[in-house]
């Protein structure tokens, strides 16, 4: 059934739709909605080597294809029986210079992927389209192929990594399939949704797939050992249950609650993708505890019939290795982690979808169309109808901002002098509805920046110096405006909130005040050194998934420094620090590679086969950070434990530590 319904779910892939229902822009589009039936253009199309009447045709051809709800050309801003040579230069440069016409279209919501395949079509690979329908058009055509593509690939790497943790051929076939099915089951039940963001639909069921398989690796891994000491299967995976339940639970814990904190985010592309990151860490916990023990006692004489001897060596003596750097790694952190605390808060960041890749089609038309027209984010101000000469002084003011190529209003379009009523409803209609005035700004900004924030707040400003409140903006570079502002303040929210979440869980499981914040610390370090890289670089980050990654960096990956200091702690009962250190790292060390080997594949996986910069971005941090925080609790965590040994004992409860000589 959930198979069947995951085919069901629809998938959005309109960023605007996740801003809240109350911010500025998401206000104005309501309005301009309810009274104009023109909306914005969200495609350019470039048609070249073309006279006034073929590109007159092409526009005739365009309008006629399904899904385009509006086109606007030349042919709408002038009168095109007056020679252009006597027309404003600026207006005419803008859909037509060099025998080249850029058509303003609007494509309507659900319609982009067939109707940009019919605007192909008709203008061939010489001519070019670009904008937000554009966008979107690729993100669904890709989308599936993508995943497809990136399951392909991800499939047998996670196959051979849990071949070589394990002794037997058919035992990572039980992993994926305990998983694969909650992930279904996930993916199916999100039809009570109703629909999930483009993103979720990309990350989600592989990050699910990435984080819980630890899960089921933790469980057989148990029954494994003991097969060994027990001859009946069924209580020797009894005992399993018991002893690898704590550690999982608490695996799963802090999971879910790390994801929790992502569902506050008022940008709710976040909470989308948090609530189903939420439900997949139920439902594989659920699988693992349930479905898998029942699968593996069914079939566990396949595990017996496929073993196989131990691919990958025993890790002897790499602990007392690893201690030997545990002062460099202390010295290398303490010098770099405000550095990198501070890098990682002045990334360059972008809020949108950000450039398409010059080897797609849509990157390449976009260098196209800006080669011959420049940059052109259009902006629509609404003010209230009625007050004439306040529209041609606040038309004149527009004009002389900075990055404003031209403006297109009733004043100075038409001419103020003319009563609308005077004229037919086709001439009026563009600039007029019975309550508010339409002004349309074109800017020669991309569509988001400094430079574009800049002008958003300007066209602001200047508006509400003669309507205070009343007047109303929106526009791509707007609502990118906007997302910026919530996002930035959903970062400080949700990066607090998984922090505490996560604290409080930590607290729970080691009942130790101080064992938290040294797994905090080390994680957290890694999450900074991560998103730190960027600024270095001179490279911007798209920041939906810096916020994502922030958050679920730390969710995902504190699991290895609870497998860690649990084993930690479980023989600094039997043993002094040093050597229960020593002793853990030899023990687990393989363990947490396994798991940070498949988590970091997951995400370069997806970094390598998306072309959406959103998910290539949310790729490239999770695979990079999984690294740095396979780094962080191997190298730093046996620091920050055996040098805060003595007050970590005095900070936990009935800490039991091993006072021998």
């Amino acid at each position: 059934m959930s198979t069947i319904a995951f085919f069901m779910v629809h998938v959005n892939y309109n960023m605007m739709d996740y801003l809240p229902d109350d911010s500025p822009s998401m206000e104005a589009t309501d309005i301009m909605e309810e009274e104009f039936d023109e909306p914005i253009g969200n495609t350019r199309v470039m048609v070249e080597d073309v006279t006034i009447p073929q590109a007159l045709a092409y526009k005739e051809a365009l309008e006629n294809i399904d899904g385009v709800s509006h086109i606007m050309w030349l042919d709408d801003a002038l009168d095109l029986k007056v020679p252009l040579e006597m027309a404003k230069t600026d207006t005419v440069e803008q859909y037509y210079q060099d025998q080249s016409a850029l058509f303003s279209i609007t494509i309507d919501e659900g319609y982009e992927v067939e109707a940009m395949s019919a605007i192909y079509d008709l203008i061939g690979e010489d001519n070019a389209a670009d904008g937000e329908a554009a966008d979107t058009a690729m993100s669904q055509e890709m989308a599936d192929q993508e995943s497809i593509y990136a399951a392909a690939l991800l499939i047998p790497i996670i196959i051979i990594i849990l071949v070589l943790s394990t002794n037997s051929w058919v035992e990572p076939l039980f992993f994926l399939t305990a998983i694969g099915i909650s992930v279904i089951i996930n993916l199916g039940t999100n039809i009570f949704l109703g629909e999930i963001s483009f993103v979720t639909q990309s990350v989600a069921p592989i990050l699910q797939l990435a984080v819980s398989l630890d899960y089921a690796i933790f469980l057989l891994h148990s029954f494994s050992d003991y097969r060994k000491q027990v001859p009946d299967p069924a209580e020797a995976m009894r005992l399993a249950i018991k002893r690898s339940f704590p550690a999982i639970a608490a695996s799963a814990t802090t999971t879910f609650f790390g994801f929790i904190a992502l569902t506050f985010m008022n940008f709710e592309i976040g909470a989308d993708l948090g609530l189903n990151l939420v439900k997949g860490i139920v439902f594989s916990f659920i699988s693992v505890m349930i479905f898998l023990p029942a699968l593996t006692l069914m079939f566990y004489k396949w595990i017996d019939k496929t073993q196989h001897k131990p691919i990958v060596p025993e890790f002897k003596n790499v602990g007392k290795r690893v201690l030997k750097l545990r002062v460099p790694a202390l010295i290398f952190v303490g010098l770099l982690i405000v550095p990198a605390f501070l890098a990682q808060s002045e990334t360059t960041f972008i809020y949108g979808v950000g450039e398409q890749p010059d080897t797609t089609r849509l990157g390449a038309d976009e260098i196209q169309i800006e080669e011959q027209f420049g940059e052109n984010t259009p902006m629509v101000v609404l003010v209230p109808r009625g007050e004439v000469a306040k529209e041609e002084e606040l038309v004149y003011q527009f004009e002389q901002l900075n990055n404003v190529s031209s403006v297109i209003a009733y004043v100075n379009t038409i001419d103020s002098a003319i009563p609308p009523e005077y004229l037919g409803e086709e001439v009026t209609e563009p600039f007029y509805s019975d309550n508010y005035s339409r002004i349309t700004l074109h800017t020669d900004t991309a569509t988001e920046g400094d430079e574009a924030f800049a002008l958003v707040e300007d066209v602001r400003e200047t508006a509400a110096q003669y309507y205070d409140d009343e007047a109303q903006v929106l526009g791509e570079s707007v609502t990118l405006y906007d997302i910026k502002d919530i996002v930035q303040r959903d970062n400080t929210l949700v990066n607090w909130l998984t922090v505490l979440a996560v604290a409080i869980v930590l607290i729970g499981t080691f009942r130790s005040i101080f064992f938290p914040v040294v797994l905090l610390i080390t994680i957290q370090s890694a999450v900074w050194f991560n998103l730190s890289i960027p600024y270095f670089t001179d490279s911007t980050l798209v920041f939906v998934g810096y916020l994502i990654v922030s958050t679920v960096q730390l969710a995902a990956t504190v699991d290895y420094g609870i497998l860690f200091t649990e084993n930690y702690k479980h023989l600094r009962k039997k043993m002094p620090a040093f050597e229960a250190m020593k002793r853990t790292i030899d023990e687990k060390l393989f363990a947490i590679f396994i798991s940070a080997a498949i988590l970091s594949s997951v995400g370069f996986i997806l970094w390598i086969t998306s072309s959406n910069p959103i998910v290539g971005s949310v790729g490239l941090l999770l695979g990079r950070g999984a690294l740095l925080a396979f780094l962080s609790v191997v190298f730093l965590l046996p620091a920050l434990l055996l040098l805060f040994d003595k007050l970590i004992e005095k900070t936990t409860y009935k800490a039991n530590f091993y006072k021998g000589k």
